[in-house]
């Protein structure tokens, strides 16, 4: 007598749950650590990566607000890693990678696409650099970790960005566990009396600090106000973004992150650049002219700077005007020890600079004694250089920093391109929302960088790819359904 086919898949089933409840159980009550519960997840996620890589795709958006450090869990580790994103980021790249060795059938139009051509140049200067690196096992994985970044989220969301809904999914799904994230956080702050010493931290183990929880704030306020004044939107949508954008607007306060509001006012710059139709050459124009006049008054600006004693405060006003303090204010003060540190580096290695990920591990003797704050060490055990273009000059030399300058200005470029070009009023909102929410970020690389971490990473390379999809997809389709719509109304009146 044969046992049926089907019979063994039931006994395989019952095996496997049994060996993994017995070995849960074991975990939980040795190791006092849940974390083996994530196993059926992984193994759900993994197989689905073959099927629908897409949903895994924005699934793994909407993990990245609540993504956590591994050392949460285990702090004497010596890496780390955020859970539960970051292996799903590793599982899509290597599925890319596998298909287009097999299938080689990636879009060329995005494959030529100057800002993807942009992107290629910096990370190919990066592989450059891995090889000249100090420390080139550092570099090599910090490399890796771009690649993780890059690929799924801007060439693999290209594809998915074919589809304009696809782009408000995208959003969304970050947006919406951030509101849960921004709750915890207020709740947290509010026990402690909306302190602000204790704005540092409340946010944590989700964002570092709240200089990344503001930066990410700035980033999508400018895409819900998009969906506030998208007209072509659903009205109870709109209302829905209305109450969302206040939420957003009292976390940004409550984190009492400066940069943050820099970063707002130089995104409504770069609408009014966009409503105005003023020429992007003008615009890069200005900004050469204002770095110039900077560098060549920079003693006299530093001096009139000396003057403000304003430290951080609680009050609104007090706290805007600390921004510009660089005589007292601790905070202020070690981004300057920092970014002297960053030059020192360059100046020494102006070429190939330290390698990628370097910076934190070799700024230490780069200090000067009266460049310290106290909140300075002399180990430089205290993170990295506080600005993503001096991170990138320390680390990979001029042109490494210029491989990021020139792809944010091709980025820029298109953006202006796009808006001008798109045929529909939503197609205008996504454009201007996208590129001022890019540019919060792209001003706040001046203060912080946070490109080796996936809140951030996600979202800079997602905007990329929606500025791409919009210029090779979205307003060619558009063109050719309004062809095809005045192709069909000629028929008609020629058969009236």
């Amino acid at each position: 007598m044969t046992i049926p086919e089907s019979k063994y898949k039931i006994i395989a089933f019952y095996a496997l749950a049994f060996l993994f409840i017995v070995t849960n159980s074991y975990v939980i009550i040795k190791e006092e650590s849940f974390l083996f519960n994530l196993v059926p997840l992984a193994i759900i996620i993994f197989f689905a990566m073959f099927f629908a890589l897409d949903k895994i795709l924005l699934l793994s958006v909407f993990l990245v607000p609540f993504s956590v450090p591994l050392k949460t869990f285990y702090s004497g580790l010596d890496f780390n890693v955020d859970l539960p994103t970051e292996p799903i980021f590793v599982g899509m790249l290597l599925i890319f990678l596998l298909k287009q060795l097999k299938d080689r059938d990636f879009d060329k139009s995005i494959a030529k696409h100057p800002i993807s051509i942009s992107i290629y140049f910096y990370l190919g200067w990066k592989l450059i650099t891995v090889f000249t690196s100090t420390m080139p096992l550092v570099s090599a994985k910090y490399l890796l970790a771009s690649l993780w970044f890059i690929i799924p989220f801007y060439f693999l969301m290209s594809q998915i960005f074919k589809k304009e809904s696809n782009i408000n999914r995208f959003f969304w799904m970050y947006i919406i566990p951030f509101c849960v994230v921004i709750t915890y956080t207020l709740i947290k702050h509010a026990a402690r009396g909306f302190s602000q010493n204790s704005a540092n931290y409340v946010m944590n183990p989700f964002y570092n600090d709240h200089t990344s929880y503001g930066a990410l704030l700035a980033m999508f306020i400018p895409v819900i106000i998009g969906f506030v004044f998208n007209k072509e939107l659903k009205k109870s949508l709109r209302i829905i973004a209305g109450i969302v954008l206040s939420y957003f607007l009292v976390a940004i306060i409550m984190s009492y992150t400066r940069a943050a509001w820099v970063s707002l006012v130089g995104a409504l710059g770069v609408y009014m650049i966009l409503r105005l139709k003023i020429n992007y050459k003008v615009v890069i124009a200005g900004i050469v002219i204002v770095a110039g006049l900077f560098f060549a008054f920079q003693d006299q600006i530093f001096f009139s700077l000396e003057r403000n004693k304003q430290d951080s405060s609680t009050d609104f006003k007090e706290h805007l005007q600390s921004i510009s303090n660089v005589a007292t204010d601790a905070s202020n003060l070690e981004r300057i020890n920092r970014w002297n540190c960053a030059f020192r580096m360059f100046k020494e290695k102006p070429v190939f600079g330290w390698g990628p990920g370097t910076y934190q591990f070799k700024y230490a003797p780069f200090q000067f004694s009266y460049e310290k704050t106290i909140i300075s060490t002399n180990a430089g055990d205290m993170g990295n250089a506080h600005s993503e273009y001096l991170g990138s000059l320390s680390e990979s030399g001029l042109l490494g920093m210029l491989s990021f300058v020139t792809m944010s200005i091709i980025i820029f470029i298109t953006a202006v391109k796009n808006y001008r070009k798109a045929n529909s009023y939503s197609l205008k909102v996504i454009t201007a929302s996208t590129i001022a929410g890019l540019t919060t970020y792209l001003i706040h690389g001046f203060m912080n960088n946070f490109l080796d971490t996936d809140k951030a990473a996600v979202p800079f390379w997602g905007f990329a790819a929606i500025i791409v999809a919009v210029d090779v997809y979205l307003i060619n389709q558009n063109k050719q359904k309004e062809a095809d719509e005045k192709l069909a109304a000629e028929s008609e009146n020629q058969q009236n």
